[in-house]
């Protein structure tokens, strides 16, 4: 086993941990306010002063931006101090910018960490997912098939009507063609504002209510999903999505070779992977940051694949440093 196996884990999560606490805090005072860059930047500084406290040398390889756009955590960032194991970074400070800034249920701090190496590096572009939960037969899913024939399949392997199947998906003009198929198969269509990290878990959770997750997305959030399903099982296939030449120049700079290349929760997230999330607004995943009597409550999950362990921990501070 390597040294993070064996010695850094443990030290790390509780100090891992404060990094989306602190950024779930901070974005608790933009709730309902109607200004998503606002609650997305507090979000943002947040974490990058949090990471400052970690002993490692980390790097932002799948975040909500690149260089150029900074100061948003950006792609090839290092954080932490610099010292110790080499870690790679994925990030989404505030998933549900939207849903935070109506006051809407299920935003979320989120980001995953694991040895350098084994998070997908990529450009901060759409992505086509699609997600199933755990114990079901290999392979049963195919990005490059219909809605409708994933959808049949996956009756059959659960041994369930298609009429009972719950399909979820991102409301976007983009997905309107997607949305009238999957109507047509007669299954329940759940549509989501934002989220789709929450919505790709869900499929894995017992009281998830989420069967097959369709539909495009950010990259950052596809890579985060994958993290998560590293400890909660579930398949998911993915494909890089690129608008333009640029897109594609950006993404080899990086080394990606295959731009067509369809990846598996295994290539976007592999070996050991910490994944942690933080409630922003309540939701069916967690709980929502809460102030009373000047104590900060913030619940939070907590995902260790090596361990196999899941962690749901709420924590109280009078004031955040």
């Amino acid at each position: 086993m390597s040294q993070f196996h064996q010695s850094i884990f443990d030290p790390l999560l509780h100090q891992a941990l404060k990094v989306t606490e602190a950024a779930a805090i901070a974005s608790y005072f933009y709730i309902g306010r109607g200004d998503e860059k606002k609650a997305d930047q507090a979000a943002v500084d947040a974490m990058r002063k949090a990471f400052d406290t970690l002993p490692i040398q980390g790097k932002i390889v799948i975040g909500e931006g690149e260089r150029d756009k900074a100061p948003m955590l950006y792609i090839g960032e290092k954080v932490g101090m610099h010292q110790g194991p080499e870690i790679d970074i994925a990030v989404d400070p505030l998933e549900g910018t939207t849903l935070t800034a109506k006051n809407h249920p299920n935003a979320i701090s989120v980001m995953a960490l694991a040895e350098r190496g084994n998070l997908l590096e990529a450009p901060d572009v759409y992505m086509e997912k699609i997600a199933i939960g755990p114990n079901l037969p290999k392979d049963l899913i195919d990005i490059t098939a219909s809605p409708q024939k994933n959808i049949k399949e996956l009756a059959k392997a659960v041994k369930k009507n298609v009429e009972d199947l719950t399909i979820c998906v991102l409301e976007r003009p983009r997905h309107q063609e997607l949305i009238a198929k999957i109507r047509e198969t007669g299954a329940r269509l759940t549509l989501i504002n934002d989220g789709d990290v929450a919505a790709i878990m869900a499929t894995c959770l017992p009281n998830g209510g989420v069967d097959l997750y369709l539909g495009s997305g950010g990259a950052p959030e596809g890579v985060l999903a994958a993290a998560s399903l590293a400890t909660l099982g579930g398949q998911m296939q993915a494909q890089l999505l690129f608008d333009n030449e640029d897109e594609k120049q950006r993404a080899f700079k990086l080394g990606l070779k295959d731009l067509n290349h369809i990846y598996k929760e295994s290539d976007l997230a592999k070996g050991d992977v910490l994944f942690i999330a933080s409630g922003v607004t309540n939701g069916s995943l967690l709980k929502g940051v809460s102030i009373n009597n000047g104590i900060q409550e913030v619940h939070s999950l907590v995902l260790h694949s090596f361990a196999k362990a899941t962690y749901t921990i709420k924590s109280n501070y009078t004031k955040y440093a």
